[in-house]
């Protein structure tokens, strides 16, 4: 089969033929329709400290995914051929104290598909059948290959009660943009979402009913007294990995206010704790979803109304997924979606039929 590898320990990926994998018992194989590609997969492609540490060489990478079942591995029962399904992208076992006190999201003993195993991006993909997640027909294939990150999007805003709340999202990458999409829907009064790129911000008020600011450009507290936030926001959503965002964030946080923090710092960073001490606020790590109490609410989100299919600005054929990694390298992306196999979409045998016409 045809897959996106790591094959050499350097930046950039390749299409490769890579062996079509059998499923053991309690796994499945899933031959996958779309993937997207996630910010993750960015790290792998340009082989920063990160992926030179987390990578083996080669791995075929990609993690988020929808597909078909078409292969049952023993003793998996609960599962049938031909269901359309995605999946948990961490793979964890039972026997750790987090995992068995409920918690296998927080297990120390986890391995990553698209990183410690074999990924997605590829035309057939095993996991465990425990990871599978079935999928109902009112989610289109574009959405379901994106579920892992608005799982992300959906754990960190729900972490707190958003009801007549106000929020402040600070990064309008895919994520923060999904997350104050997530904010709304859940019953937020006002909804602010920063950031310093102002196609990014163009991108939040496409999929979202939101206030943006261009923190380069205005000071947030200009937005707050335009807005009567009054005493500042009562939830933040940390997206953006940047110090000077989180910074941001706290100054305008009420007293008592709680903050949701996914964003990854690039380097390690200084916190005024004095500030945070002195405004009560709690702050709440976010790492990935919850399994699976993520997947069952983002997945009932969808089905009552939440509409986040905008945040997806690209879709291509897999086998110009050079394309869609260079548009994410951009910054001009939001969510790009790749279908498989490579070369099957419309688009790619319009393409294929123009290069033989020529």
């Amino acid at each position: 089969m045809q897959a996106v590898v790591k094959c050499h320990a350097r930046e950039g990926l390749w299409m490769c033929d890579v062996a079509k994998p059998d499923p053991a018992p309690g796994e499945v194989l899933v031959k996958v329709r779309k993937t997207g590609i996630c910010g993750t997969d960015l790290h792998i492609w340009n082989w920063d400290e990160w992926a030179r540490g987390a990578i083996a060489v080669p791995t075929t990478v990609g993690h988020e995914f929808v597909g078909e079942i078409v292969e049952l591995g023993r003793d998996v029962t609960h599962l049938s051929c031909g269901q359309r399904v995605s999946g948990e992208g961490h793979v964890v076992c039972m026997h750790g104290r987090a995992a068995r006190a409920g918690r296998p999201h927080h297990s120390a003993q986890m391995e990553a598909i698209g990183i410690t195993l074999p990924g997605a991006f590829a035309e057939y993909l095993v996991l465990p059948a425990a990871n599978v997640v079935p999928l109902p027909d009112a989610i289109p294939d574009d959405i379901a290959a994106i579920l892992d990150p608005l799982g992300n999007a959906v754990h960190a805003a729900l972490s707190f009660d958003l009801a007549g709340e106000d929020v402040l999202v600070t990064g309008a990458g895919p994520i923060g943009i999904m997350a104050a999409a997530v904010a709304r829907h859940a019953g937020a009064r006002k909804v602010v979402v920063t950031d310093i790129n102002p196609g990014r911000l163009a991108l939040a008020r496409a999929v979202v009913d939101a206030t943006t600011v261009d923190v380069s450009a205005r000071p947030l507290a200009d937005a707050i007294g335009e807005l009567d936030i009054g005493d500042g926001f009562a939830v933040g959503l940390e997206m953006s990995g940047a110090p000077s965002a989180f910074d941001t964030m706290v100054d305008a946080m009420a007293p008592g206010g709680r903050i949701a923090y996914l964003g990854i710092a690039p380097r390690p960073m200084l916190v005024d704790w004095t500030r945070i001490i002195f405004k009560s606020l709690i702050i709440k790590g976010i790492y990935g979803r919850e399994m699976f109490r993520t997947w069952h609410r983002m997945i009932a989100l969808l089905e009552s109304g939440l509409n986040v299919e905008p945040v997806i600005t690209h879709r291509l054929d897999a086998a110009d997924f050079v394309s869609g990694f260079e548009a994410m390298r951009s910054g001009r992306a939001g969510k790009v979606v790749l279908s498989w196999p490579p070369g099957t979409s419309v688009a790619a045998r319009r393409s294929a039929a123009e290069r033989v016409e020529a």
